[in-house]
């Protein structure tokens, strides 16, 4: 083997690991949004549980499901903020 076939490997391994590492990061951005959406939704289901009791409720809607799927607990704070504001 010469030296230019070898080079072509090399670059070939590291075009392979640049494409690998595209295809992670987006990867592991949706499992961190699905950890968040549902550790919000579980949060924001027992607020709403343990809220009857105090008269405070967050209606579960699209809009409230998508902040809280972005923000996960501090979007549950967020609604229950603006719900005691407004």
């Amino acid at each position: 083997m010469d030296i230019t076939t070898i080079l072509f490997y090399l670059a070939g391994l590291v075009l392979i690991y640049v494409v690998g590492m595209f295809l992670v990061i987006p990867i592991k951005i949706l499992i961190k949004l699905l950890l968040n959406g549902i550790i919000g939704g579980v949060v924001l289901f027992l607020f709403n549980a343990v809220g009857g009791i105090f008269n405070l409720s967050i209606a579960i809607n699209p809009l409230n499901a998508i902040i809280v799927g972005f923000l996960g607990v501090p979007g549950v704070i967020l609604l229950l903020v603006l719900q005691i504001i407004l």
